[in-house]
């Protein structure tokens, strides 16, 4: 596609002939640009300016004053490596200086503020002094549009490395993933001997849970001459981050930090099922409760009190975004236009996609336009998309449809024949030619590539993207819209966080060209006030570590460290999450100091007797669980539990007190209880009806909870799985035949009071042995130990105070303050570096029994074979690559086969594989167990059915077919994935693929390999292996 040297150039003729169709257009008068509006003025106090400095270190030494100014205040006042045509800001000023300086440092700034063009006078001075730059981006779309960005800037010369193409990788200024600069370092590349300044741009994806430690590595690992410049979002703990890179480099590092927004925003509201914005967040920052209380009274009948809701929905009202996941691409075959409905997500009345129409709509009414409708699931975005065909809605004049028509079929003319008329793009033509556009993921990468480039053209006048568009694609708009405020994240549906909303909200507002930015969220009833204020109003994130280990990075760092004296512990102990750690030391210990004192004043019983009392509670509790175990057999107990019977229900660490009984009930199935257990033998088969005194505002919340010392009691029937049984009291009362009046129920909280108060010492219980007639000699044991226990307990201070809620409060707060200081204490032990010291031995048994690596710790052949696999599990590839797996396996089965090792989406689709497909697949099955019970001897938490099962075989069957010569068209067909999911999978596998050939090639460039690696496999020799691969390679390229 476009990310080859023919695509690219193919690309490059299409921005060209956009170019040109918009001059004649201009020409003509027929689109006229924004009229630049005054560009706002940036007060001095709206940066900061800070340095993290090693010890020691003499920073203005041979600097002269009048030129670059001092440490703590850097100035330029040389010629400029770079002329802008506009005045800096303050902070692009600050950076400059800190640039001219030779130190490295960290632009922090909201999205669109301008920090590229810090990094472009880097690349500047890069040119000026004859030296090396390398450009990093966490995205290869974002790679491809920096390189096509500088390159206009700088003359060609510029080049491009990522996992698909390699272009000019000897020019002045490289841009690349920062993957590859992983890569580079590891394998000790020259390169890097000549490269003055390394940019990170986006360096907040080092929180990124999966590739995060990749930035890690990389500025570990780098060149103690080479500085850096990082670009980021706002982070609320820049200066942390540079103090780590000062004193991993002992380097001085800048901080240059602005909240400033260019283009001020106004943040409004637009209630789901209903009609009109709410403006909650003003320019100034003020956040609206007044409007947003409105909002909730007027859309959803909801009166708010102080932020918290405490109305009920009218009748008739509308639902809050029923169905959300309801429409979609549906399964089977036959192409994206035979997958089922892509419709909205309600059953009747107002859908998200009438709801997101009507705002389009008001936008385009008010002249909002270009806007960004963010969507955080990609069939719900093209749905809303879709949704925009049918109605009368269009945005471009037509000599801008000719001109976008003129430009897509250009852009088109890159694919097959066939591949033209692919549902999909004969859809979103029309939708194209009327300002409305699709982004995310899953389109197909030229499809991005025109969309991008008509959206630049202000061709797109209306964007339906997901979160993607917003991390690192310099494309602003005017308005940005939230089609939710929830996203999943592959764990929980959780809320957007602040961070997350400054970052896309940040696209909102074009500097130069508009007044203000506009933000609308779309909102439910779900969302109270102080929800939605801790959204817009947040702060920005803290910059966490992410690092983790890898046999890929662990087998590397063993081989880079080889003969140097350095081992893993090194890069653990440098890593930014210990760093952390250390940092926050000297804090913890002054807080258990203070926590120590506190308790210390505390004079009420001696710690002895503190101790004594817990240990008497332990072993109570101990012996109570033998007799539990007896008593909870429904063949003893139900006799017992008669309605009105007390019984007492405890949680875990939950005690819900005594409850009186409703009712019991046989299950033959689980119960959805509102309290959860796990199946415990044959008492949970019962589940007990049960009157229990529940905290009212967890009620309200719909998470009953058990009552609190200081909230309100109400008596709630509730399902309790019979496992829960703690105590079977002697005492029944009699209950009202009908408990739904609430003073019914108040009325058996006030008899349950009562009696507690009565029976001081507790309420009485029925005794296992003399009542229950329970004769097993383990429970006349624990029942003559338990009475032991608690005659011994009564005389404990700690007990007596139980009774005294003064003294008791008093004894918790001192039992708090000590459980506090211990766990203070506990943190500072477990350090990143023990966890890690733990988990590198046991990751290190493995590779030794594997026979990557020996005895003293030295990468053995297979070893080194592994450290060239970086995009497929390290482990599983080389050991079928050694085991025997790839033998016999011709081109086809061998592709597909490894397209079992590719990340891919999940599908839906019912796997049915031939026979030359399936035994091959449960070739690699068994090796993949062999290397999970392996990792279980040694110790490693990893369960072999979830690690087998996580090599899919979803796309073997496509890729079968792909390697055979279908189309792409018939090879989407028989797939319920996007066609751009599809093309990246394609592109990982041709990456693995090419893994694959250069570990092929390291073990046939040593000798010892037809000795010790392929003796036991005479059939298939290295020759052939690469001979393979080469041929697969050289397929794969002329199919695509």
């Amino acid at each position: 596609m476009e990310e080859t040297p023919e695509g690219l150039a193919t690309a490059a003729a299409t921005r060209e002939a956009a170019k040109r169709k918009r001059a004649e257009l201009e020409a003509h008068g027929i689109i006229e640009d924004q009229p630049a509006t005054k560009k706002p003025t940036v007060p001095a106090e709206a940066i900061s300016h800070e340095v993290a400095l090693p010890e020691g270190y003499n920073c203005d030494l041979d600097l002269q004053p009048e030129l670059f100014g001092s440490v703590q205040q850097p100035r330029w006042t040389g010629t400029m490596a770079k002329k802008y045509p506009f005045k800096l800001d303050p902070f692009q000023s600050t950076s400059v200086a800190c640039l001219e300086r030779r130190e490295s440092v960290l632009v922090a700034a909201h999205t669109s503020a301008g920090k590229t063009a810090v990094a472009e006078y880097a690349i500047a001075m890069a040119f000026r002094d004859n030296q090396k730059v390398i450009y990093t981006s966490p995205l290869k779309a974002l790679s491809n549009q920096k390189f096509r960005e500088l390159s206009d800037e700088f003359n060609e010369d510029v080049g491009l490395m990522t996992g698909d193409v390699s272009i000019r990788p000897n020019a002045t200024c490289v841009v690349m993933t920062t993957e590859i600069l992983r890569s580079m370092l590891y394998r000790g590349s020259e390169v890097l001997r000549e490269v003055a300044w390394v940019i990170f741009d986006e360096v907040h994806y080092m929180q990124d849970r999966e590739r995060g430690v990749v930035w890690e590595e990389a500025i570990i690992f780098l060149p103690k001459g080479i500085r850096m410049v990082f670009l980021s979002a706002t982070l609320s703990n820049a200066s942390e981050f540079a103090g780590w890179v000062c004193h991993l480099h002992q380097q001085p590092c800048h901080v240059v930090y602005t909240d400033f927004r260019p283009t001020p925003l106004q943040h409004y509201a637009f209630p789901t099922g209903g009609s009109g914005l709410y403006l909650i967040k003003d320019e100034q920052g003020n956040f609206k409760n007044e409007n947003f209380s409105e909002l909730r009274h007027v859309a959803f009948g909801i009166k708010d009190q102080d932020g918290n809701a405490d109305g009920e929905k009218p009748a008739g009202a509308a639902s809050a975004r029923d169905g959300h996941d309801s429409g979609g691409r549906g399964r089977g075959r036959g192409g994206r236009g035979g997958r089922g409905g892509r419709g909205g997500r309600g059953q009747g009345g107002s859908t998200a996609s009438d709801d997101v129409y009507k705002i389009v709509k008001l936008i385009k009414a008010r002249s909002f336009q270009p806007v960004i409708v963010f969507s955080f699931n990609r069939r719900e975005c093209e749905n809303n998309a879709l949704f925009m065909k049918g109605k009368d809605l269009n945005f471009n004049s037509q000599e801008e449809e000719e001109c976008v028509e003129t430009i897509f079929s250009q852009a088109m003319e890159c694919l097959k024949e066939e591949d033209r008329s692919l549902n999909f793009i004969e859809t979103l033509l029309p939708l194209l030619k009327r300002g409305i556009g699709v982004h995310h993921s899953g389109l197909l990468p030229i499809l991005k590539e025109v969309i991008e480039l008509l959206f630049q053209e202000q061709l797109i006048k209306c964007l339906f993207a997901t979160e993607t568009f917003a991390m690192g694609l310099n494309m602003p708009a005017t308005t940005c819209v939230f089609t939710s405020m929830r996203k999943w994240d592959g764990e929980s549906n959780r809320w957007v966080k602040s961070g997350e909303y400054i970052q896309m909200s940040g696209r909102a507002g074009r500097r130069g060209k508009d007044l203000r930015g506009v933000c609308i969220m779309m909102v439910d009833e779900s969302m109270d006030a102080h929800q939605c204020k801790e959204i817009v109003t947040g702060k920005p994130s803290p910059l966490l570590s992410s690092f983790k280990l890898s046999y890929y990075t662990l087998l590397n760092l063993m081989r880079r460290m080889e003969n140097t004296g350095q081992n893993m512990e090194y890069v653990i102990q440098h890593s930014f999450q210990q760093y952390q750690f250390e940092r926050t030391l000297p804090e913890k210990q002054a807080e258990v100091s203070k926590l120590e004192e506190e308790a210390a004043g505390i004079a009420l019983a001696t710690e002895e007797e503190y101790m004594q009392y817990q240990q008497l509670k332990q072993d109570i509790a101990r012996y109570e669980t033998v007799m539990l175990s007896t008593i909870q057999q429904p063949s003893i107990c139900l006799h017992f539990l008669r309605p009105g019977r007390l019984v007492r229900i405890r949680e875990g660490h939950l005690d819900w007190g005594w409850g009186i009984v409703v009712s019991v009930m046989r299950k033959a199935v689980a119960v959805n209880a509102a309290i959860d257990t796990e199946d415990m033998g044959p008492a949970s088969a019962y589940v007990l009806d049960l009157l229990l005194s529940c905290d009212a505002a967890s009620v309200k919340a719909g998470k009953p909870m058990p009552m609190s010392k200081d909230g309100n009691a109400e008596m709630h029937i509730l399902p309790v799985p019979m496992t829960l049984l703690s105590a079977i009291s002697t005492l029944r009362i009699n209950i009202p035949n009908d408990l739904r009046p609430p003073e019914a129920r108040r009325a058996t909280l006030l008899t349950l009071k009562e009696l507690e108060k009565r029976y001081e010492h507790g309420l009485p219980r029925l005794d296992p042995v003399e009542d229950m007639r329970i004769t097993e000699p383990a429970i006349s044991s624990a029942v003559q130990r338990i009475e032991q226990l608690e005659k011994q307990l009564s005389t404990n201070e700690v007990f007596k105070a139980e009774r005294d809620a003064t003294r008791y409060r008093a004894f918790e707060k001192k039992a708090a303050l000590t459980t506090q200081a211990e766990r203070l204490k506990s943190s500072m032990k477990e350090s990143q570096l023990v966890n890690f010291r733990a988990e590198t031995k046991s990751r290190s048994q493995v590779l030794r029994k594997l026979g990557m690596i020996d005895e003293e710790g030295i990468v053995t052949l297979k070893g080194r074979a592994a450290c060239e696999i970086d995009t497929a599990d390290e482990l599983l590839t080389t050991e079928m690559m050694f085991n025997g797996t790839f033998n016999g396996l011709d081109k086809h089965q061998l592709v597909s086969l490894v397209s079992c090792l590719v990340p891919g989406e999940k599908s839906q689709e019912q796997i049915q594989l031939t026979k030359q497909l399936a035994e091959p697949l449960s070739q690699l099955q068994q090796t993949a167990r062999h290397i999970a019970e392996t990792s279980q001897e040694c110790k490693l938490d990893l369960d072999p059915d979830e690690y087998v099962e996580s090599f899919k075989p979803f796309s073997m069957d496509i890729t079968y077919h792909w390697s055979k010569g279908s189309t792409f068209g018939e090879i989407c067909g028989m797939t319920d994935k996007f066609e751009g999911c599809v093309v990246r999978e394609m592109r990982r596998l041709d990456e693995l693929l090419k893994n694959l050939h250069l570990a092929a090639k390291v073990t046939n460039q040593l000798s010892m390999l037809a000795k010790n690696a392929w003796h036991m496999h005479p059939r298939l020799s290295i020759g052939a292996f690469i001979t393979r691969f080469v041929d697969l390679l050289e397929h794969a390229a002329g199919h695509w």
